[in-house]
């Protein structure tokens, strides 16, 4: 089963979401803008994960020994991107992925630390 309960009827098309998506963009260091989210979604790198009033995308990663759903943008409500996590973990088991994982700010480890979570490393950066 993939999921938990039935989906909520969204829309589906990014720009519904702008807002959203570039609140969150602001956290994630300059590596995308609203456009190439856009282009990911439409070409079909990126999965698009709508709620009402939230949204998640995640990517495919195809390493070497696994392959993983990587969610690098969730906005929204709390509740409704647990929701959408369910679901995409479901359809990432249901693709062949051995695991999720997801980049964010650090209380991300508190909310999904009690639902099987773990940090599994630390991302450092240096602008250069």
């Amino acid at each position: 089963m993939i999921g938990t309960g039935p989906r909520p009827a969204v829309s589906f098309d990014p720009y519904d979401y702008r807002t959203l998506i570039e609140a969150a963009l602001v956290h994630s260091g300059g590596t995308h803008v609203f456009a190439d989210i856009v282009k990911g979604v439409e070409s079909g790198r990126y999965q698009f994960w709508p709620a009402p009033e939230s949204v998640v995308v995640t990517e495919i990663l195809r390493l070497p020994r696994k392959q993983v759903v990587h969610c690098f943008l969730a906005a929204g409500k709390l509740e409704e991107i647990q929701v959408q996590r369910r679901w995409l973990e479901g359809w990432a088991k249901s693709i062949g992925c051995e695991a999720v994982t997801i980049a964010g700010r650090p209380g991300w480890e508190k909310v999904l630390g009690g639902d099987g979570y773990r940090k599994a490393a630390v991302l450092l950066e240096k602008e250069i």
